[in-house]
């Protein structure tokens, strides 16, 4: 049987991504080429509260869409069997139909879910969606290529 988790060390192995960027946790399940489901743990220790907002602190919605993009990372890392290396990465290239429907707070934790959509001229489509407490709180259909890192 093959494993379908990743812990943060697993995480850390394959995205370039450290504090304070690194946005996922942990990965829950995946399949290769199809999905990946994981999660961020919102606290309020993260450097973006202390100005967003300081009356009442909100995850910002591009962080949000930067967790789904790391998951898509991830899925697509897992998909072509390897990690980021020192000559390509997986770039963002698009978000499309971004949508925000609750706020995310600390003590939150935000589920994010990918799919793989298609791959066309080498750019990579997914859909993605993030949730707490099962309510949907942003979805986005991303876009990513892989490129080398002196682009």
């Amino acid at each position: 049987m093959t494993e379908t988790t990743l812990n943060i060390n697993d995480i850390l192995r394959l995205l370039p991504h450290r504090y304070p960027f690194l946005l996922i946790d942990r990965v829950l399940d995946y399949k290769q080429g199809e999905f990946l489901r994981g999660y961020k743990n919102v606290t309020f220790n993260e450097p973006f509260f202390t100005g967003h907002f300081p009356q009442r602190p909100i995850m910002p919605g591009v962080m949000i869409l930067e967790s789904l993009a790391q998951a898509t990372g991830l899925l697509a890392f897992r998909t072509v069997d390897r990690a980021a290396n020192n000559d390509s990465l997986f770039f963002l290239v698009g978000i499309d139909k971004a949508r925000f429907k609750r706020p995310v707070e600390p003590g939150d934790q935000l589920m994010l879910e990918v799919k793989f959509v298609n791959s066309k001229r080498g750019i990579w489509v997914f859909e993605g969606e993030a949730t707490v407490d099962g309510k949907l709180a942003a979805s986005a259909q991303i876009m990513c290529t892989e490129r080398g890192v002196d682009i």
